[in-house]
């Protein structure tokens, strides 16, 4: 037996915990954008994005403040906590999934730990794995928790995207929109309860970064009053390629998840929640997986591609609804730019 003392307390390796998804929570903001709306500035309609997307409409924060990430984190956070009853301090550590930081220094996480008064001195960190971001937060947490080295982790993927997007470039603007989920996770030491996450697969590569990028705005080229006059800052996308690669990865990976949980097949799954870029990939994969579309949980119409969020948003609605119940087997995958990819398999 191991003993590792940490400025929330003292905690002792004695052999894997469980770790269990304690509550969920979520955040939108208030400003929604209709297809119609877009189509009032630029040459589209709501019929061309909707059959190209499923994207009917989306949320977008407002620039005034009170909606940038780490705010939206904070009410998501608070529900969290709340459907957890547990209180801000007995959080061990952030994890932030985002690639729209409100700065890039401090990190989100710092500065969501002041927000929900945590005083306890938590570990604090941001991950940047783009639309993959809140299962790489998730799968870390859980090898934090299986180890003993913390008990309750918050996990956030929360995303502004609506600063990052060319509003001129129909190719883009259309997908995206902004939000927050997040999931407090802790140690499960309940031997009648059956909750636990069963098994984590965590991917990436690399040679597919030209389908999905942001040139500008990092320390190879800082964003200068040319760059920013040009709009060459703002997301760029190989649509067509993206489209293939995500089908493929979200398939693949979700498979080798189901394997590695140990379950006989895709049919044993209760749920499976993917990540929201684009309806036409999500009914491609469900069909390669061969799941019934009646489990797949989809909410991409009214709320677009919220990279980072999509699934724990997704996840928190369906919980709240009552589809989603305790001991169902649930699977989540997703994949984004890098190109980074990730699944997961649990017991709700």
């Amino acid at each position: 037996m191991f003993n590792y003392s940490f400025g929330v307390g003292v905690y002792y390796f004695m052999g894997l915990y469980r770790a269990k998804i304690l509550g969920t929570g979520l955040y939108y903001p208030q400003k929604v954008v209709t297809n119609d709306d877009l189509a009032r500035s630029i040459d589209t309609s709501d019929q061309w994005i909707t059959e190209r997307t499923g994207i009917k409409k989306r949320r977008i924060s407002s620039t005034d403040g009170g909606e940038f990430p780490t705010d939206m984190a904070m009410n998501a956070a608070f529900i969290a906590l709340k459907n957890a009853n547990l209180s801000a301090n007995d959080i061990n550590c952030i994890i932030f999934a985002t690639f729209t930081p409100d700065y890039r220094l401090p990190n989100c996480a710092t500065i969501l730990q002041t927000k929900l008064g945590i005083t306890n001195g938590c570990a604090a960190m941001d991950i940047a794995a783009a639309c993959s971001g809140f299962l790489y937060g998730l799968n870390t947490a859980n090898a934090f928790i299986q180890t003993g080295m913390m008990k309750n982790i918050l996990v956030i993927g929360s995303e502004m995207l609506s600063r990052e997007v060319d509003w001129s470039d129909r190719g883009t603007c259309i997908l995206f929109g902004d939000g927050c989920g997040v999931a407090l996770v802790g140690r499960n030491e309940d031997a009648n309860d059956s909750s636990e996450i069963l098994a984590t697969k965590l991917g990436a590569d690399g040679s597919g970064r030209d389908f999905l990028y942001q040139t500008y705005g990092g320390s190879v080229n800082p964003i200068t009053p040319e760059i920013a006059a040009s709009r060459e800052r703002y997301l760029t996308m190989n649509g067509k390629e993206m489209f293939k690669v995500a089908v493929r990865t979200l398939a693949e990976i979700s498979l080798s998840a189901v394997e590695a949980a140990g379950l006989k097949g895709i049919d044993e799954i209760d749920w499976f929640i993917p990540h929201q870029a684009n309806h036409r990939i999500l009914e491609a994969t469900a069909d390669r997986l061969s799941i019934d579309p009646k489990k797949v949980i989809i909410n991409i119409e009214d709320y677009a591609n919220t990279s980072a969020a999509t699934i724990p948003t997704a996840f928190h609605q369906a919980v709240s609804d009552g589809r989603i119940k305790r001991g169902q087997l649930l699977l989540f995958s997703a994949f984004g730019g890098g190109l980074t990819s990730a699944s997961t398999v649990l017991r709700y």
